[in-house]
């Protein structure tokens, strides 16, 4: 079909599910009720869903299919090696933990890691340092919770919506070499490559900055944990956009990408397509004493080291899904709906970062510039969104980010978006027109929009549970 200049969906929708429509009172009600925060909203109370892609898409019916396999067994499962066997195949990965989400993972490679650190080298943790291109939210209080301080080395374009760049969630390699220096080796437990960066507005990462950041982090005899949840998209912007790649499959550039870390942790409900899984493997034997350490740790947190939190069926599906998700029609189709958002967002002159892998990213901060970072303008803008159109989005900004753990301070916030993340395979180019037409009624009244405030404010990761108001 390449002669044709608009293709559907490369797929059939054979499941529908009914959703309510609501009035605009009921919305403001509901909102308002939520203490201002669409993640406290009941479902039924949101007529488009763009929270988050994680475990919200549709599956494959191969996916369905192979849930049927499921060896139930608690230990030693057949399904498990399936899995195993298909981690070994993609990445390379000689190790595998099985864990009930990418948290799961996160829960257990944290504390391994910086307790190891810790005892080799006779520190206090409070003074060590983890490094990323830019740390996932969970990631980020992960780390704090065990001690550490986080520090995220981006290039200077990554957070400026008005540049456009191949790969603007690439690593600053002369910063990130520098970080490491001033810190000091013995401080730096772990390197997290987060791929796509989503804080940066699910923005790729070259294969080439992958490498180069390997090489650096080997010099330095730091481990590179590569945080995976949207690993085949990334693949597939190195495919489209850097030259050594551009016949390469899929399949080809993701093995290439997983030589560039010691470990990956995935959130499998992303990519992997999956309603719940994920994974945290280790490359080979240079990895072994920390794999044993996670599996004993696993299984106190998430469950016996060969089912780590998931039924076998699960892990049936999650081994299709990681296959399913890299296929390359799809990624295209899920690309091209994302940039088709984008640009008609950029067409009535709301501002965006550069169409990402799985999101919309608004520059809140230049749409409501009369909300400063500390009223949050972003979240302002997503509780708007909502009453205008019963549409629920999430902040990546300065609420996200939060405060110092050591100081009580905010951070700084590089940028303050909106993100509009679009679940696999859910909604049609028709949803997209109506999200557009909702940013439109939402920018003609831009200038009343308030600012918000605390009502409740939680020490750690605020934006999930926080309560607030608007200010008058």
């Amino acid at each position: 079909m390449e002669n044709f200049k608009h293709l559907p969906e490369p797929f059939r929708i054979r499941v529908i599910e009914p959703v309510k429509r609501t009035t605009r009172a009921y919305r403001e009600a509901a909102i308002l009720n939520a203490g201002m925060n669409p993640f406290l909203l009941d479902s039924e109370d949101v007529f488009i869903d763009l929270l988050t892609d994680s475990g919200t898409g549709a599956i494959t019916q191969n996916m369905q299919a192979a849930m049927l396999r499921g060896d139930e067994a608690y230990s030693g499962s057949r399904s498990y090696h399936t899995l195993a066997n298909t981690v070994k195949e993609i990445f390379g990965y000689a190790y595998t933990i099985p864990t009930h989400q990418g948290r799961g993972a996160e829960q257990i490679y944290i504390p391994v890691l910086i307790k190891k650190r810790e005892q080799e080298k006779g520190l206090d943790r409070s003074k060590m340092v983890v490094l990323s291109n830019y740390f996932f939210d969970t990631t980020q209080g992960h780390s704090q919770i065990n001690g550490a301080t986080v520090c995220n080395v981006y290039t200077k374009s990554a957070f400026d919506t008005s540049i456009q760049e191949d790969f603007k969630g690439n690593f600053d390699l002369e910063k990130l070499e520098q970080t490491i220096q001033q810190v000091g080796t013995q401080h730096i437990p772990y390197i997290v490559c987060t791929i796509t960066c989503n804080s940066a507005g699910g923005q790729p990462v070259s294969l080439a900055n992958m490498r180069a950041m390997y090489a650096i982090a080997q010099k330095y005899e730091i481990p590179v944990i590569m945080d995976s949840a949207r690993f085949a998209e990334n693949a597939y912007f190195i495919q489209q956009r850097e030259a050594e790649c551009k016949d390469w499959s899929i399949e080809k550039i993701t093995y290439e990408c997983y030589r560039c870390a010691d470990a990956l942790a995935m959130s499998a409900k992303k990519d992997a397509m999956v309603q719940m899984g994920g994974l945290l493997c280790f490359k080979d034997q240079s990895m072994e004493e920390v794999y044993n350490e996670c599996r004993t740790l696993c299984v106190v947190q998430e469950g016996f080291p060969t089912y780590g939190g998931l039924e076998g069926g699960a892990m049936e599906r999650l081994a299709v899904g990681l296959r399913d998700g890299m296929q390359q029609d799809w990624l295209a189709y899920r690309i091209n709906q994302v940039a088709y958002l984008v640009n008609g967002l950029e067409a009535i002159g709301v501002v965006c970062q550069q169409p990402g892998g799985h999101a919309a990213f608004v520059d809140a901060g230049k749409l409501l510039p009369h909300i400063p970072a500390e009223q949050f303008p972003a979240q302002a803008l997503a509780c708007e969104l909502y009453k205008v159109a019963g549409i629920r989005a999430v902040e990546i900004g300065s609420f996200l980010l939060g405060r110092d753990p050591k100081t009580g301070h905010q951070l700084p916030c590089p940028a303050e978006l909106l993100r509009l993340t679009i679940p696999r395979a859910t909604y049609t180019q028709t949803h997209m027109d109506f999200i557009i037409e909702a940013f439109q009624q939402v920018k003609e009244k831009a200038q009343s929009i308030k600012g918000l405030t605390f009502t409740y404010e939680p020490k750690v990761l605020r934006h999930f549970t926080a309560r607030l108001k608007e200010i008058e």
